[in-house]
């Protein structure tokens, strides 16, 4: 097959891993970006332990460079949870870190991981074009093909008989937009900022993210990431429908906090901020939408699935992209581009994922509530069985499912 005929629109982590996948199988296939690498995103930077799981089903070699890395990357181990209230439990991402022959997880700036993704695109199989602004999509459903155009130094360039238009480009992804009929919802967006600074003390030994639950943030939160070079990741997220609601200056809160904040401001009394704080947009998986069609997929950002709780998106795209290779691969052999036959990959995605994202959903919505937040924290902070269950629940679903159970509260309510 020409490798005009499989196009991915996106060479960020979802497009890829698309790439990549798709080169393990030796299928060709060409991907644009209107960007030329290495180019910054606005992200937190955090990689979690479903990052590490993909990129080790592709190849072992890339995490165990990211861990000899300490330029580009930092290990992390755990997460810091830290209530309205001021108080704070840790949290290690496994139990058991002696059977770690890894980190569970990483930070890295993603001007420095999604480059090295970048670098590892197979040009045996895959055409790789930057600095190409993709401006149409379309696919024609009777002759069962599609049309790529973009621009590239002043020129207009098509790409026509189109098998499989693959969107990976991210929020407000054209072939989401164009194909998938899929728009921004406040109810399932969330804005977010982040900013760098150097100088910020007070880090977990072992590198632990930080997420600080401010009653004038939530239902979002203020986090601290630390990032190799004695930098940090400092930023705040909230969901759109409240900022428009409460008429929030997310720049402003997250200011104030860092100068005022008893808990926070001490750490930043000697911080340089670096550069300017960026503000991006985040379309959360807290709804389940069609994520194929006739001649088209989506995966990552572009098919709205960044965790609603936490806001990671790079796992998703990840997975995403490796799940959508493996139902490219299908479709090729059997020559079978409809809706209908592409469905398989929503199904294959949401069969794993769709638990973990409902209940990421409701743990966002439980944030609502600063009083429950804090109710459960300080019971964390005074009985360990209790740390090491909330522990368990980064690697087991079931125990995590606890968190929607009224029981789980009562037990708490009545159980030192």
């Amino acid at each position: 097959m020409n490798k005009q005929h499989i196009v991915i629109i996106g060479a960020g982590p979802a497009g890829c891993s698309t790439s990549l996948f798709l080169a393990s199988k030796g299928i060709p296939h060409t991907i644009l970006d209107k960007a030329t690498f290495p180019r910054d995103k606005v992200c937190g930077d955090a990689l979690s332990g479903k990052t590490v799981y993909v990129l080790n089903k592709l190849d072992p070699t890339i995490i165990q460079s990211y861990a000899t890395n300490k330029v580009d990357f930092i290990d992390s181990w755990g997460v810091k949870f830290v209530a309205p209230n001021g108080k704070a439990i840790d949290i290690p991402f496994k139990q058991d870190m002696s059977k770690e022959s890894a980190p569970p997880g990483f930070i890295s700036k993603r001007i420095d991981f999604d480059h090295t993704l970048f670098n590892r695109l197979d040009k045996r199989f895959a055409e790789v074009i930057e600095g190409a602004k993709v401006t149409q999509v379309s696919y024609d459903n009777h002759q069962r093909e599609g049309t790529v155009v973009y621009q590239k130094d002043g020129k207009t360039i098509t790409i026509d008989n189109v098998k499989l238009i693959i969107g990976a480009e991210g929020d407000r992804s054209i072939v989401a937009k164009k194909l998938g009929d899929i728009h921004k919802e406040n109810n399932h967006y969330c804005a977010g900022i982040r900013a760098y600074y150097s100088g910020v003390t007070g880090m977990h030994q072992q590198n632990f993210i930080e997420l600080h639950f401010l009653n004038e943030l939530l239902p979002g939160y203020f986090w601290i990431f630390p990032l190799p070079n004695g930098k940090a990741n400092v930023g705040a997220g909230m969901l759109t429908k409240e900022v428009s609601n409460r008429k929030v200056n997310l720049r402003t809160d997250m200011l104030k906090a860092i100068k005022e904040n008893p808990n926070i401001r001490d750490r930043f009394k000697n911080a340089t901020l670096e550069g300017t704080i960026e503000g991006w947009g985040l379309p959360l998986g807290s709804k389940k939408r069609k994520l194929s069609g006739n001649g088209f997929l989506l995966t990552g950002d572009a098919g709205s699935l960044i965790d609603p709780f936490t806001g990671e998106g790079i796992g998703n795209a990840l997975y995403s992209g490796m799940m959508a290779a493996d139902v490219i691969e299908e479709a090729i052999k059997t020559n079978q581009f409809s809706a209908d036959f592409l469905s398989k990959y929503d199904t294959a995605f949401y069969d794993r994922q769709w638990d973990e994202l409902k209940l990421s959903h409701t743990m966002q919505k439980l944030c609502k509530y600063p009083w429950l937040f804090n109710f459960v924290v300080n019971k964390a902070h005074k009985n360990k069985a209790l740390r090491e269950t909330i522990s368990c629940m980064f690697e087991d679903l079931d125990l995590r499912a606890k968190l929607r159970n009224p029981l789980f509260y009562i037990k708490l309510l009545f159980n030192d």
